[in-house]
């Protein structure tokens, strides 16, 4: 078989989408190449820097200085609790606005989808002044509750589009057979929802990962603070140090951009599907 001989078109477009790559990745190579060169070969004229000796001991002092092992954990776990509890949460909500019968399941469905309007650092001061009334400044459940109230609407949206082509059929043989409400969802809904699962759980943790505004407003300790703190405190640590600076928020940075180049394909199935399902 001969092979398609790609046309004038099919080559522009490629290059441009290769030169739109080409933009978008050169933040992270430039954090990368400024993170193994000395402070003194910061002031050059050039984008990008040669060092003449990769300085790996900019990692080591980001990583060791920097206390980057606690706040790593934090953040782990605070948005692994964030993914759980949104994925928990809209299962349950998407099952019993599409498949209960009430009155206002429509209604309560658009509500909470209608959260996606909402910015979630308009909610800033009101939530500030509610935590101070209730003890909640300084604490888990102040980072906890608003990463879990501003991704629900998007994983409602999602659930919601994935659960509809599922046929009810399997649900009115699973009660003929006396499987309560909860065995339903949990253990013949929620294996059908892989897809949207994994795409929920994956924007949640992207989301939230870099989140700095509200965790600056709410927490004053160190013993919750997520990793962004981390850029924070070395800029005054190492007010003239720079290579050290783009090491910890390379390290910063690497989470994110690693969980998003394994499970790139998820999210993109995943939402390309839901659009289409919903």
């Amino acid at each position: 078989m001969e092979k398609k001989k790609l046309g004038p078109g099919k080559i522009a477009l490629w290059i441009i989408l290769a030169c739109v790559a080409v933009i978008q990745i050169f933040p992270l190579i430039w954090l990368v190449d400024f993170s193994l060169a000395s402070s003194t070969e910061m002031f050059t004229s050039g984008l990008l820097i040669i060092p003449e000796k990769i300085q790996w001991g900019n990692y080591v002092k980001a990583f060791v200085d920097g206390n980057f092992l606690h706040y790593l954990r934090n953040s782990a776990l605070i948005n692994g609790l964030a993914v759980i509890l949104v994925i928990l949460v809209s299962i349950m909500s998407a099952f019993a606005c599409r498949r209960m019968q009430w009155k206002l399941s429509g209604f309560v469905k658009t509500l909470l989808v209608m959260g996606m309007m909402i910015p979630i650092h308009a909610t800033l001061l009101p939530n500030y002044k509610i935590y101070s009334n209730l003890g909640l400044t300084d604490t888990i459940w102040a980072l906890l509750i608003p990463y879990v109230a501003f991704s629900l609407p998007q994983a409602l949206f999602l659930m919601t589009s994935f659960m509809e082509s599922i046929p009810i059929e399997l649900e009115e043989a699973a009660v003929m057979d006396g499987c309560g409400i909860y065995r339903i969802i949990f253990q013949i809904i929620t294996p059908l929802l892989k897809s949207s699962v994994a795409t929920v759980s994956i924007m949640t943790f992207l989301n939230n990962w870099n989140e700095f505004m509200m965790a600056s407003t709410y927490l004053s300790s160190p013993k919750w603070k997520t990793l962004p703190f981390s850029v924070l405190e070395f800029t005054g640590q190492y007010s003239s140090n720079y290579a050290v600076q783009f090491a910890v928020m390379a390290l910063t940075a690497a989470p994110a951009v690693i969980v998003y180049i394994i499970l790139n394909k998820h999210i993109t199935k995943g939402v390309a599907m839901g659009a289409v399902k919903g």
